[in-house]
């Protein structure tokens, strides 16, 4: 009889799990579905040393924004999965850029020095920049660290939130929300669960 009810309640916390991630975080003042990537053209600093646009990174078959940082531990616990997926991503048409908005004056990890060790450290294949004045993290209503916009190839968002629905371990994910999103996009289909919330620490945002 025990065993069945830590059975249940088992089942039962899994469940209420997987609805948490599936409720859309309004954008307030941000994005909707549909929209366009705002400040698509403003340069910011990559950790090669280049200066890189949204528009310069844009891929034939869709754009995929990642609101990140170096600290965050829900970015730590979903960093490989990420890393492997935007790098997959990328293979498959889709143009990638990991954006960070944390003010360093505010998050001592996240000195440009920092991203540059994180980006070799991960294998990143794509740019890692910074969000002077966390302008762009602004226009795109994003909070959180991590927090994903997909964009389809006609530049329309159709995906924003999180990686999928387990951050502490891998082998027990069963909602895998960004793969199913680029899967949809790359193959031209509507995208499954067009939004989820985005869990994770909060963007130090520079004053």
């Amino acid at each position: 009889m025990h065993r069945r009810l830590v059975r249940r309640r088992r089942v039962l916390a899994a469940a209420c799990c997987a609805a948490l991630f599936a409720i859309p975080v309004p954008l307030a003042g941000g994005l909707s579905l549909g929209d366009a990537p705002p400040l698509a053209d403003v340069k910011m600093r990559s950790v090669d040393g280049r200066e890189v646009s949204l528009a310069d990174v844009r891929g034939e078959k869709g754009t995929l924004v990642i609101f990140t940082c170096n600290e965050c531990p829900y970015v730590k616990g979903w960093e490989s999965r990420t890393v492997a997926l935007a790098n997959r991503a990328l293979e498959r048409g889709i143009g990638v850029i990991a954006v960070n908005s944390n003010d360093p004056g505010k998050s001592r990890g996240d000195g440009f020095e920092q991203m540059q060790e994180r980006a070799r450290r991960t294998g990143m294949r794509y740019p890692y920049v910074v969000d002077e004045g966390s302008r762009l993290a602004r226009a795109f209503g994003a909070t959180r660290t991590p927090e994903v916009f997909l964009f389809d190839a006609e530049g329309r968002l159709v995906y924003h939130g999180t990686i999928d629905d387990n951050v502490k371990d891998p082998e027990a994910v069963r909602e895998h929300f960004l793969a199913d999103a680029i899967e949809a996009v790359v193959e031209g289909r509507p995208v499954p669960r067009a939004e989820t919330k985005a869990l994770g620490c909060s963007i130090k945002f520079a004053s």
